[in-house]
């Protein structure tokens, strides 16, 4: 199974559109927040499976504030992140995600990618597709891997400027 994780997007479209044609096919596109109102157009544009939760700047959004998803076998915990502080460190996500008993979580927020484990729990941000804030500042966003026993490998990719 392959999963794309985006992020971050704030209504700018252009590298979304890059992300989901270079990485087509896969087999659900998750969004972990700040769409600002393009979930219509994301979902259209992921033509498939699609799981997109509301971020700090989703305002009048009937958007999820997070979801728990299953990935063969693999609960996950889909979050925007900022109710947990994931600019300060990823403790607070990841206890959320261990006390809900979650093999990952996903989260976005600070635009800065991340792929790590932590305390048992797969930790992914896919950084941000339209304002990138890490070093080098290039756009970026995750890619999941998950085969028949459950193992998960995830990789952040980054787009050129």
């Amino acid at each position: 199974m392959k999963v794309l994780i985006v992020s971050d997007t704030h209504g700018r479209d252009t590298n979304l559109e890059k992300t989901v044609s270079m990485e087509a096919p896969f087999d659900l596109m998750i969004h972990c927040g700040d769409v600002e109102g393009r979930e219509f157009f994301i979902q259209a544009l992921a033509d498939g499976p699609c799981c997109i939760v509301s971020g700090n700047n989703d305002f009048f959004s009937d958007l999820p504030r997070e979801e728990e998803i299953n990935l063969a076998g693999n609960k996950v915990l889909v979050t925007h992140g900022h109710y947990y502080g994931v600019s300060m460190d990823l403790r607070g996500v990841v206890e959320e995600a261990r006390s809900r008993d979650c093999r990952a979580v996903f989260f976005g927020h600070t635009h800065k990618p991340v792929v790590m484990e932590k305390d048992g729990v797969l930790a992914i941000n896919p950084g941000s597709l339209a304002y990138p804030r890490q070093q080098g500042r290039k756009p970026s966003y995750a890619v999941l891997f998950v085969d028949e026993e459950g193992s998960m490998q995830a990789e952040i990719h980054y787009l050129e400027r």
